[in-house]
């Protein structure tokens, strides 16, 4: 049978590499285990930074800052480090024997005049969303974790699952309901076996697959814009795409903040293949990640209109090979420099790449 994404139009993009921009500072003990998976924003006055996840000894993560220099050639190409902006220093972003703030994706959203913040902290229960804001990249607020309104035809509470890969939209799109609304993509993970042993797997109602596949969640702009408190409340939950194509056959995940094109939003994300060993927190050493993309459609972002059917970007370098998780291409910011965008992407879980992204 063919599946419906095999018959969706391919993306007409391409990823070009453009060389290695962040790699771990000597004697650096936040980076003593990587640097990897940045974010990305403009301050007020225009200047380019990057978020990356700083890695310290024992898997503990923080939110640097890092300001992104260019090249004559109008490519980035190294960094200026500034700090530290978010650590775990909440108690629910701390555990027993685990502590951190991973992940961080970072949209700017022109109506609300702030930088929204995702991250994974990573707590007594795993890993779990978060969101804060900014409105210059150094100063940040946490709002806290994320809620899911419990949505009856799913027969589920998503608030159970840990969840990872979430990224707000730059601007309102409208909801189920026609409501105007700010989404979030994100990734819930359905296997509760790593917190009580022998739970397994939950799925959703009407969900078949147990593989981990993109969502889509909504909060009523107004609500968000009356107090940007309720930006963690979030409703109307829905599957937007799962695994179809073998470089995917294990998972997919969301990256950048989507971005407006003529023929809807781009989304840059991740597909892996290869098997998990233990637990899905654990570091891997048999997985494959590569970047692809999908383009959601302009009125109705949780309907895919394009796809990759093969990958943009895969791990071919020995920056991508080998590291903390070898074998890695892991897209997470995208920014336009001139007429040029590029993607900033994790290599193998140690260091940041950066690579160009052109209509073909």
């Amino acid at each position: 049978m063919t599946s419906t994404a095999s018959r969706l139009p391919t993306v007409p993009f391409k990823l070009t590499r453009a060389g290695v921009i962040m790699t771990p500072e000597e004697g650096n003990e936040f980076e003593a285990e990587g640097v990897l998976n940045p974010a990305s924003g403009r301050t007020p006055d225009g200047e380019l930074y990057l978020l990356p996840r700083l890695v310290a000894k024992g898997n503990v993560s923080r939110v640097g800052l890092a300001k992104v220099l260019i090249g004559d050639d109008g490519v980035p190409d190294g960094v200026e480090r500034e700090g530290v902006v978010l650590a775990p220093d909440e108690g629910w972003e701390r555990g027993v024997n685990n502590a951190g703030t991973e992940d961080p994706r970072v949209t700017w959203v022109p109506s609300l005049g702030k930088h929204l913040m995702t991250y994974v902290a990573y707590g007594p229960l795993g890993p779990r969303l978060a969101l804060a804001w900014s409105e210059d990249l150094r100063t940040w607020h946490r709002l806290g974790p994320v809620h899911f309104e419990y949505q009856a035809d799913l027969s589920m509470d998503l608030n159970l699952f840990a969840n990872k890969d979430a990224v707000f939209f730059p601007e309102p799109v409208n909801d189920p309901d026609g409501i105007p609304s700010y989404a979030l993509l994100h990734r819930p993970m359905w296997d509760l076996g790593w917190i009580r042993e022998g739970e397994g797997e939950h799925l959703p109602a009407g969900i078949t697959d147990g593989r981990l596949g993109i969502w889509i969640s909504y909060v009523p702009a107004a609500d968000v814009e009356k107090d940007i408190r309720n930006l963690v409340h979030l409703r109307h939950h829905k599957l937007v795409a799962m695994s179809e194509f073998p470089f995917e056959n294990l998972k997919i995940g969301g990256g950048p903040a989507p971005i407006r094109i003529d023929e809807g939003w781009l989304l840059i994300y991740h597909g892996v293949t290869g098997t998990i060993e233990k637990s899905s927190f654990d570091h891997q050493q048999n997985v494959n990640y590569a970047a692809a993309a999908m383009i959601l459609d302009a009125q109705d972002p949780s309907t895919v209109i394009a796809r990759s059917h093969e990958p943009l970007l895969a791990p071919e370098t020995d920056d991508e090979r080998s590291g903390i998780v070898p074998n890695v291409v892991f897209p997470t910011a995208i920014e336009k420099i001139g007429e040029q965008l590029f993607v900033f992407y994790g290599m193998a879980d140690s260091k940041i790449g950066v690579a160009r992204l052109d209509r073909v």
